[in-house]
């Protein structure tokens, strides 16, 4: 593996943020939980914790968290992206932001409504300016499934503006457990977004569950 890293996930209360922390530390890195405040951040550590004890991690208020990770993590609701980026937005120049937003909209989340500037992941591109390297991933994942030893079978798309910061998010994604996908620039992150939202109708009108995707070809 190469050297660990300080992973601060941001909003790490929900479970796709708990999964990524839990695989994320098996394979080597330090994992920081950030929340809106302290005592928010500590009970996110505590419950994490009761899901995997063996998952050291540790709390900080959201804009301490951001300036201590080397790359940050948001995992929060799209309807508060920007309002948690802009707390955190200082502490994020230089750094890759993975960004695992979905702008899901209740109770239509079944319906693909992407936003004005074409993605949840341009949003963020946009809003944080060429200092922050946004890379859109883990859209289409079943969350859950990461907190515990299974297989996801789910790949991953990547997308982000700079081939590096992709390829360094691909190198996360595969220490999680999954395969991952050069996707192109942050533009293209419109495709896993909205794939969410096909995915919650697979699952709803064909009665199964964690439906995911997977990218064929011959070499």
């Amino acid at each position: 593996m190469a050297k660990p890293e300080k992973i601060a996930i941001l909003g790490g209360t929900g479970d796709l943020g708990t999964g990524l922390a839990i695989r994320w530390s098996k394979a080597g890195h330090k994992i920081v939980i950030g929340s809106r405040t302290q005592q928010k951040a500590d009970q996110a550590v505590a419950n994490l914790l009761k899901v995997s004890p063996n998952t050291p991690a540790e709390a900080m208020e959201n804009p301490a968290a951001a300036r201590s990770g080397d790359i940050v993590v948001l995992t929060v609701p799209a309807a508060h992206q920007i309002s948690t980026l802009a707390s955190v937005k200082d502490g994020l120049k230089g750094k890759i932001l993975i960004d695992v937003t979905v702008p899901l909209t209740p109770p239509k989340v079944g319906t693909v409504q992407l936003p004005p500037e074409g993605s949840a992941g341009k949003r963020a591109q946009d809003y944080l300016g060429n200092s922050v390297l946004v890379v859109s991933a883990f859209q289409n994942v079943a969350a859950h499934l990461l907190q515990h030893d299974v297989r996801v079978e789910c790949d991953v798309l990547v997308a982000g503006n700079k081939r590096a910061a992709r390829q360094k998010v691909v190198g996360l994604v595969e220490q999680a457990g999954m395969r991952a996908w050069h996707a192109g620039p942050i533009e293209n992150a419109a495709a896993a977004e909205a794939l969410t939202s096909i995915l919650i109708q697979i699952n709803r009108r064909h009665e199964i569950s964690h439906s995911g995707i997977k990218i064929v070809g011959q070499g």
